[in-house]
């Protein structure tokens, strides 16, 4: 998400900034951000009638800015929908209109709040930073397909799909370099069956660029049995790169993953899993650490992608970490047969459900 901070917020003050999503959790974001009373200017366009004798009718850009009394998300076309009254005037428009401004990725609104509460300038600063960005880079190849993959917190993303064998090795070092940020990415594996992987990785530095020279050491070279999505468990299941990834998002889910497991296997009290058993846990502010698939977290439900979202605000004020696992890795498909929530505790409790406030 890109942010402009027009002047720099302050708490429990008026303030506006400039904001553009860039995908559908940025969306999110701003969903639980926006709210009645704000004020939302973006661009849009208005059907006019530019001929009453012939009803010609035709579509006009402009500026609207609307006060807000609904926010609705759309889980389908992942946009959110603000309805309220217009506060200028157009040529088109009249003031007090009824309006509605659709807010979607890649495209700049203005966001005007009466008052900025410490929470909210604290999460549209996040929504913004880039040390929640991708920090490992995985590209799955075969003959004809590849797939990279940018992982970071919270976040597992297809960033390209190249399909075909004409120009294949061309295609794809076109999408590394678009892609591959080496400025944020600590470590990028290339991974296929066969020679392949080495074939490529021997085009790219071909190529002479010097943000990939430079950073060549970050490039790891893994076997693995396709270039298909199902590889990317393979990978990260490899012990040969558990070294090399041990400073990504990725590594510290792998340590954090062995951890839960450890005190699980000990019985000792210190983890639990399951809704109930975690909420008691979050009541009774015993979690350390709190596990969540993606599948759970970013969920189409909106009343289930809330609950934990809730969870994880919880659990964070009270100075507890919370890791966001992709159910496209190992770690993340076995949390996900303990119910997609578990649960790493500051202090014993064996029986969590009997110790409900």
């Amino acid at each position: 998400m890109k942010l402009v901070e027009t002047e720099k917020l302050a708490p429990n003050q008026p303030g506006t900034v400039k904001i553009t999503p860039e995908d559908a959790d940025d969306l999110w974001l701003l969903y639980n951000l926006v709210s009645a009373g704000d004020l939302v200017a973006a661009d849009t366009t208005r059907k006019i009638q530019i001929n009453s004798g012939k009803n010609i009718t035709s579509r006009v850009k402009i500026n609207l800015q609307i006060r807000i009394f609904a926010v609705d998300f759309s889980k389908n076309s992942s946009e959110i929908q603000v309805r309220g009254k217009t506060t200028n005037e157009t040529e088109h428009v009249s003031s007090g209109c009824f309006h509605t401004l659709d807010l979607e990725t890649n495209k700049p609104f203005d966001l005007t709040k009466r008052i900025w509460d410490p929470d909210s300038i604290l999460a549209v600063r996040d929504g913004a930073n880039k040390s929640s960005a991708p920090d490992l880079a995985i590209l799955l190849m075969q003959d004809g397909l590849a797939n990279l993959f940018l992982i970071g917190k919270e976040k597992t993303k297809l960033a390209s799909k190249i399909e075909g064998s004409r120009k294949f090795f061309e295609k794809v070092a076109i999408e590394f370099r678009k892609h591959v940020d080496f400025s944020v990415i600590r470590c990028a594996i290339i991974a296929s069956p066969g020679s392949m992987k080495d074939e490529f990785k021997s085009h790219l530095l071909s190529l002479k660029l010097k943000q990939i020279e430079d950073k060549k050491s970050k490039i790891i070279l893994v076997n693995t049995t396709s270039g298909n999505e199902k590889s990317l468990k393979e990978v990260i299941s490899d012990s040969n790169i558990i070294n090399a990834i041990k400073d990504t998002s990725t590594g510290i889910e792998i340590r954090v993953f062995k951890e839960f497991q450890s005190a699980l296997l000990k019985d000792e009290g210190r983890a639990c899993y399951g809704p109930t058993n975690v909420d008691v846990a979050s009541e009774l502010m015993a979690i350390e650490t709190l596990l969540i698939t993606d599948e759970l977290y970013k969920n189409e439900e909106i009343h289930v992608r809330k609950k934990y979202v809730e969870l994880v605000k919880m659990v964070k004020k009270w100075g507890g970490k919370a890791l966001v696992f992709s159910r496209l890795t190992s770690m993340g498909e076995e949390l996900a047969t303990l119910t997609g929530v578990a649960a790493i505790l500051r202090f014993p409790l064996h029986n969590p459900d009997d110790m409900r406030l």
